[in-house]
């Protein structure tokens, strides 16, 4: 099995080139290096230093690899850099990803296999969210990550290329940036490492779907493997293609995730609490049982060996 992973050097996309290599897959990677590190890369894999808006350089690799499936993780992940600047959010996001598209058309790859997020839900109106709620997204990023589905659908008709994509819950663990867009684990847990307070918009009691990034990792291989997915509605899942929310199912607060990292850091440094930002969404978490069905995939890392093994990683880099 050979498998290109775009955006393989960041933080999810390195965790899944780890679990392919220890599959034994043959394994490349494509990505820029603009926010991921180049330290993230296996040394086994191959690596193309390259940006997804140069669509011959794209073909090119693709034409070398001679890859059976491509993983699709290369993006512009920053939700404000979507608001402040949409054009760059549009052409790395979307444009970009049909450059890869046309690429697998041509190259003949069997299938893709997508990052999307929750992002394309917006404000839920229901919960658990599941991939039949309505799709709003409320910024430029949750608007281009739907759009690529759309396209994954096009093509698949069209080119009989097949898809998975995998719209992610609040994903956490180790090699997450501590800074800027980074989550709010890394952040909470870098700070409380280095004895510093964290900021709480709000009281706190807003909920997430908080999954490990090795369930995230477990759940692209599961797409690969998966050859029939079953389900209806617009998540239009047949003859091994679909969309599925790839979650815990389990909302947790912000206040119970502090308290459980302060537990494990060992720390006493009690949250500052601010006032709650702008659009922020007060509840959210996913329903996973599409997933559980169709991708024959579960979440198995509990939230609190999740985080245990986030700190530890924390503290070794120190």
């Amino acid at each position: 099995m050979r498998v290109l992973v775009t955006g393989g050097a960041g933080f999810i996309g390195s965790h899944i080139v780890d679990a392919l290599i220890a599959r034994g897959a043959c394994t490349a990677v494509l990505d820029n290096l603009s926010s991921g590190r180049f330290e993230n890369i296996d040394p086994r894999v191959n690596f193309y230093k390259g940006d997804l808006r140069d669509g011959k350089f794209v073909r090119e690799v693709l034409q070398a690899e001679k890859s059976d499936y491509v993983i699709h993780h290369a993006a512009q992940i920053d939700v404000q850099t979507s608001v402040d600047d949409p054009a760059t959010d549009a052409a790395i996001n979307i444009l970009g990803t049909i450059n890869l598209l046309e690429a697998c058309r041509t190259c003949e790859v069997k299938k893709i296999v997508y990052a999307s997020s929750a992002a394309v839900y917006g404000n839920p109106r229901y919960l658990p969210v599941d991939e039949e709620h309505p799709v709003q997204p409320l910024s430029g990023y949750g608007v281009s990550k739907h759009t690529v589905e759309h396209y994954l659908v096009a093509y698949q008709a069209l080119y009989g290329l097949k898809y998975i994509a995998l719209r992610y819950a609040n994903v956490y663990g180790p090699r997450q940036d501590a800074t800027g867009e980074g989550g709010v684990v890394a952040i909470f847990t870098d700070r409380l490492l280095r004895g510093r307070r964290c900021r709480i918009f709000g009281d706190g009691r807003q909920t997430r779907d908080f999954i490990f990034v090795g369930d995230v990792a477990r759940a692209n291989l599961a797409a690969i493997d998966i050859d029939s997915a079953a389900g209806s509605g617009t998540a239009r899942r047949s003859g091994g293609c679909g969309i599925f929310n790839i979650s815990t199912g389990i909302p947790t607060s912000v206040n119970e995730l502090y308290d459980t990292l302060r537990q494990i850091t060992g720390s006493d440094l009690e949250p500052e609490y601010c006032p709650p930002r702008a659009g922020d969404i007060e509840h959210s978490y996913l329903d996973e049982k599409a997933a559980v069905t169709g991708l024959r995939w579960q979440a198995k890392r509990s939230l609190v060996d999740g985080l245990r093994d986030t700190v530890d990683y924390y503290r070794q880099i120190r």
